[in-house]
């Protein structure tokens, strides 16, 4: 069993205290990146449940520090867990017993018999599950002593949620946003006890999302959702001005919301149009750095409030984390990709890409469903992006391998959606794409539909673009698209009552190298004047079934003639498909009368059906089977949290399933068919012609796993059995990692080798001549100590 395609963005991720590696939170594990390279280096396993927060632990001592490799996770299973990320080894857990949200551990230290000792705290941000969810306060803050792994002293805060936690550079202050106020902390760094930690809250009008702390001076800065910063200086001055940690006899709440607080002063920069997402001060102080929706790196000089940009990062920005080597950062985008920048210029260097998260926006209703594209030769899946592009992410790999753009577009991520990917079809040889873009209707006009043929370049993933179409079927949308296997034919359906058989023609040019090839018309077909909802093609390709409404009919997509109709399913088809060599077609239909339905083309009739609300099917190319992702409840209705769906793997001519898997997050997701990989299934005997296959599932968040059908494996999305690990090399340090490598210099000159023959009596002419002719010192040494031994004759015995 293989998975992948975990998000990389979920949490912040963090440098190695060498600024060499970056952990990134990875689902249930925390990958190791290298930060010259990009590439995956190791793994850390162990957690139960998805890795929420990943902190380098602070070393003992500062001569130690690009020394240490130990870092702590904290998951939503419960557990802190400390790592030897250098080794990959886990070496010991904390349990919590709650989810853990968030974690900072600042560095503290304490007194025992009067040295001061290095006493690692965790302030943790947990969810009390114990509660009712609809209970106002379940979000929690706990300390807790990892040298003796329990929790010590009394909750810092209850909120309606776990928020996030952000701590000062020094340790000393801590900070969450909670609706319209900042919570702050000042912690006792150098003799730690729970019971002198003292808080002040900073009130504003909006709702704050974000926060930040100064690493030198008494200043945090928040951003609300309307794009404000504010800038809070002087902070905690009364509160927190006992150095003994004695309380102070004014109300946390000193001043209202139109005041300052506890704060000498505030004030308020606005540049962002929505929510700031992020916020974090440069390693001097001198500079703020901002993110949000707009995909733009805003710089603000903090003495003056000027600004400079890093734009066109082409997703809205979840967080930046600094790095211990000061010419690098790192900015994590929400499209599932972070980017290593080279500071303080802030060029991408290397991008780490996952693949792309799926899209929701409220404005498109309900007339977009995630859809996919499998390239089942190259193992590949197709997905659409945000910005009109179809990303083509290897399935066993786990990475990224092209990015084809469909529509060229700006794209804004802060504006409504007015265009979309509707469909993604590939052959199944790959050889050939089709696309089909919408473009939504402003006040009812403007629509446009777009067809768009891609041949395959030199590689897998590599399309270029062959023939556009405008409005192929007059104004109606395009319910389907299927390729005819073994030539190059497609056939495309349409709402509006017919469907058009299309195929490529070569226009040879003597100036070109390649023969131009294009896609033209070839036929028309209907029914009764029936939205055709469904197309497929017979293995064999002589056979094109298309869906009227509940009827299906059969042509010859040579002749364009109806040859067959077979009998009404209970309600409109959205898919069909024929199962591998067999006489039989599969149907799926997903309205208020769902149904899965198996049909005799022979015979033209029902062989058995069931009543499914399925999500999606596929079926095997090569055996007479296919599998069916079904819900667990129906679709206008409330879904399990959790195993929210099952697989059924079932033979085309028994209704009986041959296996089923229960699976999590099934709304949005789908299955495929694939080339099998051999490790898969190497100990099975019964391949068709010796070719593996295997089933892979891609959830609605778009992570997967890849498994033999024919295994009993319980299916989680957790450790891949592949995984594409780059041993670390070591990358520059110093002067050359902020100005690059020094060119080396070669001698102009060829200045022969002078040879060295000892003479007999060694000791008056070794060291004569001048020094810049003398041998090296590795041959007069040898020879002027041999000079000073007395040889012996050696006795046989």
């Amino acid at each position: 069993m293989i998975t992948g395609g975990q998000s990389y963005v979920s949490a912040p991720p963090a440098f190695s205290a060498d600024g060499r590696l970056l952990l990134a939170c990875t689902g249930r594990t925390v990958s190791v990146f290298s930060a010259s390279t990009g590439m995956l280096v190791s793994e850390l396993e162990g957690h139960e449940g998805d890795v929420t927060a990943v902190v380098v632990a602070p070393p003992p001592v500062a001569a130690a520090a690009k020394l240490a490799s130990y870092c702590w996770t904290a998951g939503l299973d419960g557990f802190l867990i400390y790592w030897d990320f250098a080794a990959a080894e886990l070496v010991r857990k904390v349990q919590v017993g709650l989810p853990v949200h968030s974690m900072v551990i600042p560095n503290l230290a304490r007194i025992s018999r009067g040295a001061e000792i290095y006493t690692p705290f965790a302030f943790v941000s947990v969810e009390d599950t114990s509660k009712p969810s609809n209970e106002k306060l379940r979000g929690q803050l706990r300390i807790y002593d990892l040298t003796k792994g329990r929790q010590v002293g009394s909750l810092l805060a209850e909120t309606r949620k776990p928020e996030m936690i952000v701590a000062s550079s020094s340790g000393e202050f801590l900070g969450i946003t909670n609706k319209r106020k900042l919570h702050v902390w000042r912690i006792p760094t150098k003799n730690f006890k729970p019971d002198k930690i003292r808080k002040i809250k900073l009130s504003h009008t909006k709702n704050l999302n974000t926060l930040a702390f100064h690493p030198s001076e008494r200043i945090v800065a928040s951003g609300d959702a309307t794009g404000r910063i504010l800038i809070w200086r002087g902070f905690g001055n009364a509160k927190f001005s006992g150095s003994d940690g004695t309380k102070s006899e004014l109300d946390e709440d000193r001043g209202d919301v139109r005041g300052n607080g506890d704060a000498d002063t505030c004030s308020t920069w606005h540049w962002h149009s929505s929510g700031v997402r992020f916020l974090k001060f440069s390693t001097d102080g001198a500079y703020l750095f901002s993110g949000g929706m707009e995909g733009v790196i805003v710089v603000w000089q903090l003495d003056t409030g000027k600004r400079r940009y890093k734009p066109r990062l082409g997703s809205p920005l979840l967080s930046f984390v600094d790095s211990p080597d000061s010419s690098i950062a790192c900015v994590s985008c929400m499209n599932n990709q972070v980017h290593l920048l080279k500071m303080p210029n802030m060029e991408v260097m290397k991008s780490i890409a996952g693949i792309k998260l799926p899209i929701s926006s409220p404005n498109l209703g309900g007339c977009y469903r995630d859809v996919y594209g499998f390239d089942y030769s190259n193992k590949l899946v197709a997905v659409p992006t945000e910005d009109y592009c179809i990303q083509f992410y290897d399935l066993f790999e786990n990475t990224e391998v092209s990015e084809v753009q469909v529509c060229e577009r700006n794209f804004q991520p802060v504006d409504d959606i007015t265009m979309y990917i509707s469909l993604v079809s590939l052959s199944i040889d790959g050889k050939f794409m089709c696309t089909v873009d919408v473009k939504l209707p402003e006040e009812e006009l403007g629509g446009l539909v777009t067809l768009k043929f891609w041949n395959q370049g030199s590689r897998a993933g590599q399309y270029f673009l062959s023939t556009v179409i405008y409005e192929p079927h007059s104004d109606a949308g395009i319910s389907a698209i299927a390729f005819r296997p073994g030539k190059n034919m497609a056939v495309s359906s349409s709402f509006g009552g017919n469907f058009k058989v299309w195929v490529q023609s070569m226009l040879s040019q003597p100036s070109d190298e390649k023969n131009q090839s294009g896609w033209r018309c070839q036929s028309v077909g209907s029914y009764k004047n029936k939205p055709m909802t469904a197309a497929t093609f017979s293995s064999d390709g002589s056979v094109l079934a298309v869906a009227a409404e509940n009827v299906i009919t059969l042509w010859d997509p040579d002749n364009n003639t109806l040859v067959g109709v077979i009998a009404e399913a209970l309600s409109p088809i959205t898919k069909l498909s024929f199962i591998g060599t067999s006489p039989f077609l599969m149907s799926l239909s997903q309205s208020s009368k769902p149904q899965v339905a198996m049909w005799n083309v022979p015979n033209l009739s029902m062989q058995w059906s069931y009543s499914l609300f399925a999500e999606a099917a596929c079926c095997s190319s090569s055996r007479s089977e296919f599998a069916v992702l079904a819900l667990l409840s129906c679709p206008d209705g409330e879904t399990l949290a959790e195993q929210d769906g099952v697989i059924l793997l079932f033979d085309a001519e028994n209704p009986k399933p041959v296996s089923s898997w229960s699976v999590k997050k099934a709304r949005g997701g789908s299955v495929a068919f694939l080339k099998g990989d051999s490790s898969l299934d190497a100990n099975r005997k019964d391949r068709i012609d010796g070719e593996a296959s295997s089933l892979v599932y891609v959830n609605g968040s778009h992570e997967y796993v890849i498994f033999d059908p024919r295994s009993n494996e319980e299916l989680h999305i957790g450790k891949s059995a592949h995984k594409n690990i780059q041993t670390e090399e070591p990358g520059p340090i110093g002067y050359a990692s902020i100005f690059g490598e020094l060119p080396k210099l070669e001698s102009k000159k060829d200045v022969p080798e002078i040879l060295f023959i000892p003479s007999e009596r060694p000791w008056e002419t070794i060291f004569s001549g001048s020094t810049h002719v003398l041998p090296p010192l590795t041959k007069l040494c040898p020879a002027f100590l041999a000079s000073l031994l007395e040889k012996r004759p050696v006795a046989n015995e």
